[in-house]
């Protein structure tokens, strides 16, 4: 997969914060070399976080994500000062931009406390050095409490510093982390990995959904072999292989008939499952699920998607899985959802979370979702992981992660 092909989720997310007319958008321009961003000298100019897929040397595929001003005032400005908060919980790399003409603010600095808090790597761009006085960098650095190595000044009308920056950003988001897999590491070269995937009509006309493609990608990486199927026709193709297939990985809503006709000998998961695991949640969505078994009638389940799209008539969130819920608890279980960036501050009337498998979301966005829930004491799924419990194949479906498949034991 090529860098112009990368999914948002696994690009680096760098976000551009700061008050009005401290030249966020302009820095974001300069550091990219594009006019991605309006600008103004009017205030208040970006009034909804504006996202940018590119490549960025020498880091490769980015999010560029530019945001309102954290000073905006009014019934409305309060609203776009919180989407500017919010936009943090996906931030990999903050950039504070601050007008060196006039000096960081109690908002620059309260906004500094919780990019720290939340542990983000971040710089400080003391922007307009042309125009700055003399001492404006060191009073800057003094009044944030701020090292050296966190702060640059630069010009985005001239360009000077902005070399510079480019190379600091590339520093401190070059993490190495350890590699994750969706399922390379569970296959050895030649074996057969049978993907079932249903084409009803919430299937993408002309294309497979994110997970699907990236399963397969990485079932190839791991010089695998890769069969997909219809649920229709997968009994039909076991008796067409000569060697047995390692692993049967389907969607979620296929679950129980999947496992129906996938003979007890050949391992058994779905996609969402995978990508919980990918996504570094999937000890506590198999934990969260048991909270089915204490609801009770009234009791509030949210139900959260990391995407919004067209609803279909027997749509998953807002029909299946409510309608398996019931179902299984035989309660009267209300339902609130939510999609996209839309996540609750308070979680505390719920008594189970059940969210998607997050594969728009990045990494730092889910985690901040899960730690929401953990922080909160409720307790958080995901679909595949409910709709395995709800038709009794949860144990068998995480068979393939002894350390996970342990906990039901």
């Amino acid at each position: 997969m090529g860098m112009n092909q990368t999914p948002m989720s696994e690009r680096i997310h760098i976000g551009f914060f700061g008050k009005r007319n401290a030249g966020k958008s302009s820095v974001m321009n300069a550091v990219t070399g594009q006019d991605i961003a309006v600008v103004s000298d009017v205030k208040g100019t970006t009034t909804d976080p504006v996202y940018k897929s590119m490549e960025l040397l020498p880091l490769g595929p980015v999010v560029m994500m530019d945001t309102p001003g954290i000073d905006d005032e009014g019934d409305l400005g309060n609203l776009r000062v919180k989407k500017s908060y919010q936009v943090l919980n996906k931030t990999d790399v903050a950039v504070l931009v601050i007008d060196g003409t006039a000096g960081a603010s109690e908002e620059d600095r309260a906004l500094l406390i919780r990019i720290r808090e939340k542990k983000i790597p971040y710089v400080v761009v003391l922007n307009k050095k042309e125009l700055a006085p003399p001492e404006a960098e060191q009073d800057t650095a003094r009044f944030l409490e701020l090292a050296e190595d966190h702060m640059i000044s630069v010009s985005a009308a001239d360009g000077s510093g902005i070399h510079e920056l480019k190379e600091m950003i590339g520093r401190i988001a070059k993490t190495e982390e350890p590699e994750k897999y969706l399922v390379r590491d569970l296959l050895a070269p030649s074996d057969i990995a049978v993907l079932v995937v249903p084409i009803d009509s919430a299937a993408p006309k002309g294309r497979l959904i994110l997970p699907q493609q990236q399963t397969i990608r990485d079932i190839l990486e791991a010089d695998a072999v890769s069969v997909v199927v219809k649920e229709t026709e997968l009994k039909n193709v076991f008796e067409k292989f000569a060697q047995k297939p390692k692993m049967v990985i389907t969607d979620s809503q296929a679950f129980a008939q999947v496992a129906k006709d996938t003979p007890d000998d050949i391992l058994l998961t779905s996609f969402s499952i995978l990508m919980a695991r990918y996504k570094g949640n999937l000890e506590q969505a198999v934990r969260g699920v048991t909270a089915l078994d204490a609801l009770e009638d009234g009791d509030t389940v949210l139900i959260s998607e990391g995407c919004t799209h067209h609803r279909q008539c027997d749509d998953i969130g807002t029909v299946k899985i409510p309608r398996w819920i019931r179902e299984y608890t035989g309660k009267e279980i209300q339902i609130e959802t939510t999609s996209g960036t839309e996540f609750p501050d308070d979680l505390t009337k719920y008594k189970l979370i059940v969210h998607c498998g997050g594969c728009m979301l990045n990494e730092r966005e889910m985690k901040y979702r899960l730690s929401c829930a953990q922080d909160q004491g409720v307790p958080m799924t995901n679909y595949g992981i409910l709709i395995a419990y709800v038709k009794g194949i949860l144990k068998r479906s995480v068979q393939v992660f002894p350390e996970i498949y342990e906990l039901l034991q």
